[in-house]
């Protein structure tokens, strides 16, 4: 599988990574419903044997569980991975609500709870979840840069950051990496902070490629109404009215695109991610051995100048029907 460097780091990703946040199960208001253990690690592996070098994680998929899997996954394979993790959001004993926090102390806990449930020594790439409390966030990054001097992890990054907030942490220490949500339903980040993360050598992996299922071609109204009455996509507006409809609509047109290029509309849907020349990588995620083996191809596809344009486009209209409707 093609890798591109992180940014200016010496991390050499391989262009499809796999997310874990279906892999924490079920948590309640966040959470994608009942997950077998088992078969997420038979999906880490089969990942690895892929070509896939790198995971990313977070404390908040399935309150440490996608983490405590991933260190049993890796202790079972001698491969060794990359491993991205997070910091920012906690939870009290015995219940499932997420709180942000971004104090010294907190990350300093988490970075440690994590390296535990991971079974690691050092964190590859560690990251800001979300940018929340915005009052604490140059605290936190002066935080993560001592870590990092520490060498209790290599690099530093953040996610789901704005053009603005990027640039003010960057003057106090460089930032590695931002993980933006980016698919053909979510394109805002093309406006500031992809030319942003260019301009400044700042390395990109996105999230939410598929939409959050919508975009694997899969979806139907009945699909949708059958998930699990846990699984938080309930609460998506990709999956809300009107714009379901509509989305599903717009996955129609990709269904007759992508049958013309011989491939699955989510593999088309993740090659268009990475295409664009902000892009290093963009996470995957697999519940099973079964979902990986059908986006791993998106690996594979090579998007022509004109195709990428077709989808654009189509994509914005879909915005812009949306966008009237709003």
């Amino acid at each position: 599988m093609e890798t591109r460097q992180l940014g200016r780091s010496d991390l050499s990703l391989s262009v499809l990574g796999l997310g874990s946040w279906a892999i924490g199960g079920d948590i309640g208001d966040w959470g994608w419903g009942t997950q077998s253990e088992q078969d997420s690690i038979n999906t880490i592996h089969k990942a690895l044997e892929s070509g896939i070098n790198w995971i990313d994680t977070a404390p908040a998929y399935g309150l440490g569980n996608a983490e405590r899997v991933i260190g049993k996954a890796l202790k079972q394979t001698s491969q060794r991975p990359y491993i991205m993790t997070k910091c920012g959001f906690y939870w009290n004993q015995g219940e499932s609500e997420l709180i942000p926090g971004l104090s010294p102390e907190q990350i300093t806990k988490e970075v440690e709870a994590s390296l535990s449930r991971l079974g690691v020594d050092v964190i590859d790439l560690y990251q800001i979840h979300r940018p929340v409390p915005e009052h604490q966030l140059e605290q936190a990054w002066h935080t993560l840069a001592e870590l990092k001097k520490q060498g209790k992890v290599r690099e530093i990054g953040v996610s789901n950051f704005t053009a603005e907030q990027l640039a003010s942490l960057h003057k106090i220490a460089p930032i590695t990496s931002n993980q933006p949500a980016y698919s053909l339903l979510s394109r805002e980040v093309e406006a500031c902070i992809l030319p942003w993360c260019q301009a400044h050598q700042v390395g990109t992996i996105h999230h939410s490629s598929m939409a959050n299922g919508l975009l694997s071609g899969r979806m139907t109204k009945q699909r949708v109404a059958n998930l699990d009455t846990r699984d938080w996509r309930h609460k998506s507006h990709f999956y809300q009215e009107p714009n379901l409809t509509n989305n599903l609509d717009f996955v129609a047109k990709l269904a007759r695109l992508s049958e013309q290029l011989n491939c699955s509309v989510a593999q088309l849907s993740i090659a268009w991610t990475l295409a664009h020349p902000a892009t290093t990588g963009t996470i995957i995620g697999a519940r099973n051995v079964a979902q990986l083996a059908g986006l791993i191809g998106a690996a594979e596809i090579a998007i022509s100048a004109e195709i990428y344009q077709r989808l654009g486009d189509l994509s914005g209209q879909l915005q812009q029907i949306e966008g009237s409707a709003a």
